[in-house]
Order: C-alpha cells, then structure tokens, then sequence
C-alpha cells in the first residue's frame, strides 16, 4: 500500500508537467477528429434506425414505455438520441484508451525510465508489439462483450456510476500493466507481477475508472450533455485522456519498482545460494 500511495503522487506531480499534457491532448485531438466525423455523417441516419427499433423491438419497447409510465411523456423525443449517446461513450472511451496504450504509454515509459531511480533496469523485451496487439484485441473484446451485456441496467441510476469505473478499472489494469512492463520485463517476470500485484493494480484501476466516471456520469445522464453533446463530448474525452496518462504514470512507477524489487530479491537470493554452495564446498574439503 505504500508503494501504491508513492506511486500515486509521482504520477499526480508527472500529470502537471507539460510534456504529458500534450501527450494526453495528441490523443485527444485525434479520436475526437475521427469520432467527430463519424457521429457527424451517422447522427441522423443512426436515430431513425434506433428510433424504429426501440419502438418495434420486444427487446427494448419496455425502456420507453417504462419511461412513460414513470412520468416521462416526451420520452420518444430524446429516448433515441440518448441510447446513441450511452451506445457511443463506452466505445469511444475504448478507443482513446487503446490509442494511449499504443501510442502513449511508450513514451511516458521512456520518459519514466530517465529517472535515476529506474536508469539501471535492463531492457528484457517480454513483449513485443504482436505480443501487445494480441493482448489488446482480446482484452478490448472482453470489455466490448461486457458492456453490451450490462448496457441494459446502465439505465439503473445507480449502476451507471457503478459499472463503467469497474469495466474502465479492469481494462485499464490489463493494457497499463502489459504495456509497461513490455521493454523492461520478461514473460517470466511479468507474470510473477501480475500475480503478485493483482489486486493492488486492480484496485489502481478502479480508481482510475472512478476517475473517469464523473464525466461519464454527467455525458449519461444531464440533459444539458445531450443537447451540448458535441462541446460536452469533447471536454469529457479530454479528460478521460488525462485520466489515461495519469494511469499510465501510476502504473509505470509502480511496476517499475516492483520490477526493480524483484530482480534485487533474485540477485540476493541467487547470492544466499551461492554462499551456501561455497560454505559447503568449503566444509567438505575442510
């Protein structure tokens, strides 16, 4: 726990430097270019198919009538608009985080490693750019999978500032810690990490999920977010990109250590042994 608390205030003071608010501000501009035109050229065909769906489908009907019956007589003016828009955040949330992790944290970690605290680890390379893609892909589906399976309950109020911190917190502990071990550890020596460090770096990740769920909250539910959804989609990406590199600091400090720990408690440990065999020779001989 006091490594984590360390490693949170070395990543909070990192946050502030301007060299990691560009790096949270390059991602940002991108996906919100991409996503911008994308929700520009899709907005109205996509609510009249929703619209038709979420009238005709026995799957959905009862969201509106349940909706109606609670007081709500105009649902069928927003009903549409709004499911877009709790369809696209967990989505385009994804993708600035697999963008950071691809993009980003490779060069927070370069950053990271200048530091006289973490110059004298030696590159291992326990996972290359396939071997993190891979990795990425079948995380990112899962979380897909599971946002899918949960987005009918996301209309629960207090499920939509309960879930999306435990999915972005699950996501980000499994990008954040294959990617920052990825140089400087081995296979052998990551999977020792994770198991050791499990719970630690998922609970690292469900704070930074919470982190991210204050917009989340406020984009899924105010109204004032759906009529500004553009204006109010671009200040929450930005900061779920600065959520992001935050993580991305937290993580890197804490692995790193641990990573260094370890390879101390090896070499001492490997020294002990040598000791014995030596001290063993010796008496024999003696």
């Amino acid at each position: 726990m006091q490594q984590v608390i360390k490693a949170f205030g070395l990543a909070l003071i990192g946050t502030m430097h301007p060299k990691m608010l560009w790096l949270s501000l390059r991602p940002f501009l991108l996906v919100s270019i991409l996503w911008g035109c994308f929700i520009w050229l899709t907005w109205t065909p996509a609510l009249e198919m929703l619209s038709i769906f979420l009238t005709t489908s026995i799957f959905t009907s009862w969201i509106q009538e349940g909706l109606i019956w609670a007081g709500f007589e105009n649902a069928r003016a927003w009903i549409a608009p709004l499911f877009f828009v709790m369809l696209l955040i967990p989505i385009i949330a994804i993708s600035l985080l697999v963008l950071i992790a691809f993009t980003t944290v490779p060069a927070i970690i370069r950053r990271v490693t200048r530091q006289h605290t973490y110059q004298d680890l030696d590159k291992k390379n326990g996972g290359g750019f396939f071997g993190s893609v891979v990795y990425t892909l079948w995380s990112v589906l899962i979380c897909l999978a599971l946002v899918m399976l949960t987005l009918p309950v996301w209309w629960v109020p207090p499920f939509v500032a309960i879930l999306p911190p435990l999915l972005w917190g699950w996501l980000t502990m499994r990008l954040m810690s294959y990617d920052v071990l990825a140089q400087h550890a081995s296979a052998e020596e990551r999977d020792i990490l994770l198991l050791k460090y499990r719970w630690p770096l998922l609970a690292m990740g469900i704070f930074s999920g919470m982190l991210g769920a204050v917009p989340t909250f406020f984009w899924a539910t105010s109204a004032l977010a759906l009529v500004l959804f553009p204006i109010v989609s671009f200040v929450a990406l930005w900061v779920y990109s600065i959520i992001f590199v935050f993580a991305a600091l937290w993580f890197a400090h804490f692995l790193l250590q641990a990573l260094k720990d370890l390879r101390a408690q090896e070499l001492e440990n490997s020294l002990n042994i040598e000791a014995r065999v030596i001290d063993g020779e010796f008496l024999n001989h003696g």
